[in-house]
């Protein structure tokens, strides 16, 4: 069921528990092709994970973070929840995402970024009350929008512009993966959430350091590096603004590590350092 208006951003949400997957998800299942998709049948929401033996969902290129040309940023300071009318197919064959939202939409045009949960999209339409995005395999595999439906609350921000304040950190909206939230404790007013993750993912995670979960700019306070875990607080202010409050232990969220720990790792691989203490 559709909740009934755009939380603004000058009341605090309901935090209602979020629900499990049914008629969108289902649809976006049924559009993939059965052979590659394994539902497992762990009691935790959405344990789904996508197989890429079909040539569309099945990329060349080996896992690992990418180093890309910056081409839109955001700074991971969430600018409203917006409400999902719509996830399903589209008649040329891909994704479409509609999005209800309100602050986003001042001064849009097609072709602006948006991130969703911290996912950089494109808009491709949009009307005074929704904006629509695209969504491609890789961001099906790499993301949990997939596990989205009508009436599902998401983080929202606009690409920041060179007047903007950075409140954040340097975030481009790339999803290096999701983890999995597997405590949640409440401390007076604050919420403390810990968050299973790849290795591959976790070496990028100091602690004090930056990480966007679900396109918010969060700081690290520990890493616990033999459960494969880090964890971070949230004040109540924040705890207002953002979805994470609303998901459950079980449940996936998006993650984009800091991009300076990725070009520096790359610098130290390439001989960059040795370059210059040998010139």
């Amino acid at each position: 069921m559709a909740l009934s208006s755009l939380i603004s951003t000058t009341r605090t949400p309901n935090l209602s528990p979020c629900r499990t997957p049914t008629i969108a998800s289902k649809t976006v299942l049924n559009f993939l092709p059965t052979k590659h998709l394994k539902l497992t049948t762990i009691s935790k929401p959405y344990s789904l994970s996508l197989f890429t033996a079909n040539p569309i969902f099945n990329s060349k290129i080996k896992p690992h973070l990418r180093t890309s040309t910056i081409r839109c940023l955001f700074t991971g300071i969430v600018e409203e929840m917006g409400e999902v009318n719509h996830l399903g197919t589209n008649i040329d064959g891909g994704f479409d995402l509609k999005i209800k939202a309100k602050t986003v939409l001042d001064g849009v045009h097609l072709g602006d970024s948006i991130a969703v949960n911290g996912t950089c999209l494109t808009v491709t339409s949009f009307t005074d009350e929704e904006f629509t995005v695209g969504l491609s395999p890789e961001t099906l595999r790499k993301t949990s929008l997939i596990e989205l439906e009508p009436g599902s609350l998401v983080n929202l921000e606009r690409a920041v512009q060179p007047t903007s304040r950075m409140g954040g950190h340097f975030v481009q909206g790339h999803v290096d993966g999701t983890g999995e939230i597997v405590n949640r404790e409440v401390e007076g007013d604050s919420l403390w959430v810990k968050v299973k993750a790849d290795r591959s993912l976790l070496r990028y995670v100091v602690p004090k350091g930056f990480i966007t979960v679900d396109g918010t700019s969060l700081t690290v306070v520990d890493v616990f590096d033999e459960e494969d875990c880090f964890n971070f607080m949230m004040v109540s202010y924040t705890q207002q603004k953002a979805v994470i409050p609303l998901k459950k232990v079980g449940q996936k969220v998006n993650l984009e590590v800091d991009i300076l720990g990725k070009y520096v790792e790359r610098l130290l691989s390439s001989g960059f350092v040795e370059s210059i203490k040998a010139s």
